[in-house]
């Protein structure tokens, strides 16, 4: 691959406040600037907004990396997208990234990447709805008063928790869920009145079906802590991968509460296929995470998604 083009200015802003548009707007500059990105619609939220996946390789191993299941953790996006911009950067190049040569884990590993699963919630989060949703959201808020609006926003547009949607335990998820007061639709941990009832979550499923994912990460907020396992499922490899996660990042290595222990896309992807997920709890404080945050929380992240690259590329 020759170098296609000279190094620019970056593209994806440390600073960018992400929402659906920002976001397609930062995709559509870099596949221009590297054309050998691919950008297709995965599906689309219950707005109809485009859940725009990114594939950047052509190696026979594959693995995904998807972000901002919750509306108020819309900083993993940036997270994914200077991930993105960054290794393509690299691969165009041809130097190094995160410590492996760029070109040669191109040629041996397909990353796809869903920056934005939740557009419509991050949309509600960051002002970027029109007025009669918004209201609309804000209804459903009132069933959660105790729940800040719009910052703490976790659920899509119909009050859906996305990551309490999979089917890997979903009952257990909604009965602990009601255990707990929360039985209708909501800012957050409603799961909804069935699995994958939700067009974004459907999407995340059917995109993991049309591959053979060998590795998982899910870019979630808040807490430097990274779970591994469902129930007593622990795919080949899966705990040492996490071990070295966490020394790469410092995050704590960690199995996950029972309180949130079921139906999230990491327990479905372990369950159904065997084989490495994790869900990565990025930085510390209060979703939304401040942006000040995001060149720590960056530095940490490149580290876990780098690594996450090479060992595919060994499975």
């Amino acid at each position: 691959m020759e170098n296609l083009h000279k190094s620019g200015p970056d593209i994806v802003p440390e600073d960018l406040v992400v929402t659906s548009g920002a976001l397609d707007g930062c995709l559509c500059r870099l596949a221009s600037r590297y054309p050998f990105l691919r950008l297709y619609t995965a599906g689309r939220s219950v707005l109809g907004r485009a859940l725009t996946a990114v594939e950047l390789g052509r190696g026979p191993k594959e693995l995904f990396y998807n972000a901002s299941h919750h509306a108020n953790e819309w900083i993993t996006s940036l997270i994914l997208l200077r991930f993105i911009e960054d290794y393509a950067r690299a691969v165009d190049a041809g130097g190094s990234f995160c410590g492996a040569d760029a070109r040669a884990l191109f040629e041996t590993v397909t990353l796809t990447a869903l920056p934005l699963v939740n557009p419509d919630g991050a949309d509600l989060v960051n002002g970027a709805l029109p007025d009669g949703t918004l209201e609309s959201a804000r209804g459903l808020a009132a069933n959660n008063p105790e729940v800040p609006f719009p910052d703490g926003w976790k659920a899509n547009i119909r009050g859906v928790d996305l990551n309490l949607q999979y089917p890997a335990g979903w009952e257990n998820a909604r009965d602990t869920k009601a255990s707990m007061g929360v039985t209708k639709p909501g800012p957050r941990d409603f799961p909804g009145p069935s699995p994958l009832s939700e067009p974004e979550s459907r999407a995340v499923y059917d995109l993991t079906r049309a591959h053979d994912f060998l590795l998982t990460i899910s870019l979630h907020t808040q807490g430097k802590v990274i779970y591994w396992k469902y129930l007593d499922y622990e795919p080949k490899n899966s705990y040492g991968i996490a071990e070295n996660f966490g020394a790469l990042s410092s995050y704590d290595v960690e199995e996950t509460p029972i309180a949130s222990g079921y139906a999230g896309y990491k327990d479905w992807f372990i369950a159904d296929y065997n084989r490495p997920g994790y869900t990565i709890e990025a930085g510390e404080g209060a979703s939304p995470l401040p942006l000040c945050q995001f060149p720590e929380i960056y530095g940490d992240c490149l580290s876990i998604l780098g690594y996450g690259l090479a060992v595919a590329g060994g499975l």
